[in-house]
């Protein structure tokens, strides 16, 4: 039984999401640095700790972050498209090219894994 008192990783990670639209993003890192201490593996509040250390000018973190997060998603097009975005951010440019390139190779290799959609289908019998 789940003890009602228990704040999850979820709810700090939506906690970090409020506190980011809300234009606090220290409050938000704190928020989704303590829902990654409740799970290491939560990928949103990764994603969450990466955008919220880069709005709050926090760039070298924001780096670290991305990095971290792309060690526990590496087949994630997202966290390599926040690592690239963060690099630019500090102006590492060949790094961030790269970390994009990775980016577009993950999402090549997703859309060539997907069947394709219908419409695409019915433009080839055309």
């Amino acid at each position: 039984m789940t003890d009602p008192n228990t704040i999850s990783a979820d709810r700090l990670s939506q906690r970090g999401m409020e506190l980011l639209a809300a234009g606090s993003p220290h409050d938000a890192a704190e928020a989704f640095c303590a829902a990654i201490e409740l799970d290491p593996a939560h990928v949103e509040a990764h994603h969450g700790l990466v955008r919220a250390l880069r709005d709050a000018g926090l760039l070298e973190q924001s780096i670290a972050a991305a990095l971290a997060l792309t060690a526990l998603t590496p087949e994630d097009p997202l966290a390599h498209t926040a690592l690239s975005i963060s690099l630019q951010h500090v102006g590492q440019v060949p790094e961030a090219e790269a970390a994009a390139g990775r980016a577009r190779i993950l999402e090549w290799k997703i859309q060539l894994q997907s069947p394709p959609d219908e419409a695409a289908g019915a433009e080839r019998k055309l």
